[in-house]
């Protein structure tokens, strides 16, 4: 095995061999890769249930799918977040000199950091115990008073208590996902994620079509046995994975306490410093959850069972392009970020914050044009597509023009999501404070507009979409202008302008912008009043 000049083992792989642009570059085509085949063959899973599938138990599969996003999201997104603050360097000190009583990890060596982003990762499975059965119980006790038909499905306790069990599975991975995070061992979570998807396809299948052959109504139990065993095949391929490279680098996937001559550390095992960022970040994260989910809350709240299965086939169709490649490029992007201007560990230099601008600009710009040719191709071609996808029977339910205005929404998502994981990958505790200040105001700016939308201008889904857009817009407006004043502290700027595109572009995607404008500015009028009541 290599080692550097103190002697001291050096990790081998992809990741040691490229700088960390590069790396970053690599993980990013992995996991847009991975999100690419893992999606096409979920979607293909999807379109054989879609055709059998009535609006009603679609509608009950995403309430259970609701329930076990919110709790992996609670226990482990903000502790995520703040350990990507933790950079992996190079040993501070030589092992030689130093005396570290038995079965401790030095907090100055890279195994030392390491163990403590593994000892936060058990914070959150131990929340995630907490809120797979808390969640759980709410969502019993409120369900009968909203619809009292979900309850008499099929199955229906079983197949919730089959998501909170997975969900509390996948968490027992998140030691594994943190380091291979951390050492952007991104191939790592491309076997892991792939095998855990291609198995829980088949497990889906598998017990619907026998369910079907010998006529057993299931309901959405093919759902719940799919989610268990994507979790359990999950952790196992992590571990199976991960174990080696925390054994050739010193640092255990269980918790271990830290030696450490400071009062940094809880009980010698929980950095307080990452620990206190986490906090900040699950206050924040709740407003977050709200707004990224808030469309599945309020429609579960107001709407049938019915309009929900249909708003359910729509985001799974609109939300595509966000999954394959929006959302692995955010993921990576966050890492990058956060490692070159983490404020954990000191101030960036001024050449790497602009470094950094570029980047931005770079990877927004792309947004910006592969935005123009959604809008300019999507609302024609997405009637089409649920028509040959998913039979007529979804077409008459109105989901074909709901498609097609969720085309004027991807845009938005895409800039959001890369613009606040520059953010929180810069912000302080006070500016994360004022942002949730902020997102609260946006929460009831997006309540209002989509109250307005379902209930007084009756635009059913398509309101709900223009709802979510204003939501985006006003969060977009906000990081915005954080990047604009946290790099005037360097004397630079974002320099919007590089973004606009030629006007012969920005005309065909004009164009194409027709009626729904109008609904856009009815619902959004509503929402700007409250706004400014703030």
């Amino acid at each position: 095995m290599p080692v550097n000049s103190e002697g001291v083992p050096a990790p081998s792989g992809i990741a040691t061999k490229l700088p960390v642009l590069s790396r970053s570059a690599v993980g990013a085509a992995l996991l847009i890769s991975l999100q690419l085949c893992s999606r096409i063959l979920t979607f293909i899973v999807n379109q054989v249930f879609i055709r059998f599938l009535s609006p009603e138990l679609l509608g009950i599969s995403t309430q259970l799918e609701l329930y076990s996003i919110t709790v992996l999201f609670f226990a482990r997104e903000s502790l995520r977040v703040a350990i990507q603050r933790q950079a992996d360097t190079i040993d501070a000190v030589s092992k030689e000199t130093e005396k570290v009583p038995k079965g401790h990890v030095d907090e100055r060596t890279a195994a030392g950091r390491s163990q403590a982003i593994v000892n936060l990762a058990y914070i959150s499975i131990s929340l995630g115990v907490a809120f797979a059965f808390g969640f759980a119980w709410l969502y019993l006790h409120t369900t009968p008073s909203q619809d009292p038909t979900v309850l008499g499905s099929p199955y229906f306790r079983e197949s919730l208590s089959i998501y909170g069990l997975a969900a509390i599975w996948e968490l027992l991975a998140e030691p594994c996902y943190v380091i291979a995070q951390q050492k952007a061992r991104f191939e790592v979570r491309a076997v892991a994620e792939s095998t855990a998807t291609a198995l829980r396809c088949l497990m889906t299948c598998g017990s619907a079509l026998w369910a079907s052959q010998v006529g057993m109504d299931i309901g959405v139990l093919p759902f719940a046995l799919g989610q268990g065993i994507y979790a359990l095949s999950l952790s196992i391929v992590y571990y199976w994975k991960v174990w080696g490279i925390s054994s050739a680098n010193g640092f255990s996937l269980m918790a271990a306490p830290i030696c450490s001559n400071s009062t940094w550390y809880i009980f010698s095992y929980f950095s307080w410093p990452l620990l206190s960022l986490s906090g900040t970040f699950f206050v924040q994260s709740i407003m977050k959850h709200f707004l990224t989910q808030g469309d599945t809350l309020i429609i579960t709240s107001l709407a049938s069972l019915q309009a929900q299965g249909t708003y359910a086939l729509v985001s799974n169709y609109g939300g595509l392009i966000a999954r394959l490649l929006l959302q692995p490029v955010e993921e990576v992007s966050r890492n990058h970020f956060g490692k070159a201007l983490s404020v954990v560990n000191g101030t960036p230099s001024k050449q790497v914050v602009l470094n950094t601008r570029d980047q931005l600009l770079r990877l927004l710009r792309a947004y910006v044009l592969l935005s123009v040719c959604i809008v300019a191709v999507g609302p024609t071609v997405a009637p089409l597509l649920v028509k040959a996808t998913a039979g007529s029977k979804w077409t008459s339910s109105g989901a074909g023009s709901v498609l097609a205005t969720y085309c004027y929404y991807i845009p938005l998502l895409a800039i959001n999501g890369l613009t606040e994981a520059f953010v929180s990958s810069v912000a302080t505790e006070s500016e994360l404070n004022r942002q949730t200040i902020w997102m609260i105001g946006f929460s009831v700016a997006f309540a209002s507009a989509a109250f307005t939308s379902l209930q007084v201008l009756d635009l059913g889904a398509e309101g709900l979409v223009w709802a979510n857009g204003l939501n985006m817009l006003l969060r977009i407006t906000w990081c915005a202008a954080f990047i604009q004043a946290y790099l005037k502290r360097y004397g630079a700027g974002l320099e919007t302008r590089l973004l606009t595109p030629r006007p012969m572009t920005m005309a065909a995607g004009v164009s194409t912008f027709n009626g729904g404008i109008v609904d856009f500015l009815k619902t959004g009028a509503v929402a700007v009043v409250f706004v400014i009541a703030l």
